[in-house]
């Protein structure tokens, strides 16, 4: 199952996803003239702050809504609606960028692919996502409620060690630079928080109940993870997130 977007909403109530990605566009440093390709671009946010160094940049995702949405937001850009492992472009990046989009694009190996095919020799690609026991304590309500071999069938995430994605970049010529892992706990401001992420980027797992099953799901699952997310007045889900930096050697 594909997972479905919710543009306005994403924009309204998650937009920690793009705030905290500041951060790793600093990173990157991007330069005046650089070709810079953002993968899993989303609503652009990010694509924007690229290119405001004077970068040319060109953003890319899987979902019609998001690039549609993109396009409104900064029609002066470039965005390309395509999956990653399927992207080419005929001229060369001097760098990749990926926020909190490469645990969403299963199997990995192909776009791990794309993305050095996309680089130029020497080029660099900074990337983060969900790493290793990323929202675990979520993925065990999942199944605790909705049984697992549902959750297994229909789990749209990949979440690595570092151990893990650096032999796959390794294996398809990026040397990797710099990797870490690390919690991020997040606070959810809305007042149904958990609910509200659940329906935005966990869908696929409702997908075919009743309102009535799903009603109940939804609460069976904030009644496990209460004790656990739910403080200082708040949700906040249990983010490990995975930072690289790499390069290509050749």
């Amino acid at each position: 199952m594909a997972q479905s977007w919710d543009v306005s909403r994403y924009e309204a109530r998650h937009d920690y996803v793009w705030k905290y990605g500041a951060a790793l566009v600093e990173l990157l440093s991007p330069q005046p003239g650089e070709r810079i390709l953002d993968v899993g671009c989303g609503s652009g946010q990010l694509t924007e702050e690229i290119a405001r160094s004077g970068a040319k940049v060109v953003g890319i995702d899987s979902a019609p809504a998001m690039i549609a949405q993109a396009r409104i937001n900064y029609p002066h850009l470039r965005f390309q609606l395509a999956p990653a492992a399927e992207f080419r472009d005929w001229e060369p990046f001097d760098a990749v960028f990926s926020n909190a989009a490469l645990h969403w694009m299963k199997p990995p190996g192909p776009v791990a692919e794309t993305i050095a095919r996309a680089l130029k020799p020497g080029g660099r690609f900074v990337a983060e996502m969900g790493g290793h026991g990323n929202i675990a304590k979520v993925l065990d309500a999942l199944r605790s409620v909705l049984g697992e071999d549902l959750v297994a069938e229909r789990n749209p995430w990949y979440y690595p060690s570092i151990g893990e994605y650096a032999s796959l970049l390794e294996a398809h010529g990026l040397s990797v630079e710099d990797a870490m892992l690390f919690p991020r706990p997040t606070r959810l401001d809305t007042s149904h928080g958990l609910r509200d992420w659940l329906e935005m980027f966990a869908g696929v797992f409702l997908e075919g109940l009743t309102q009535h099953e799903r009603e109940g799901a939804l609460a069976g699952i904030e009644t496990k993870l209460g004790p656990s997310l739910h403080y200082d007045g708040a949700w906040h889900m249990d983010y490990r997130r995975l930072r690289v930096v790499a390069r290509k050697t050749a």
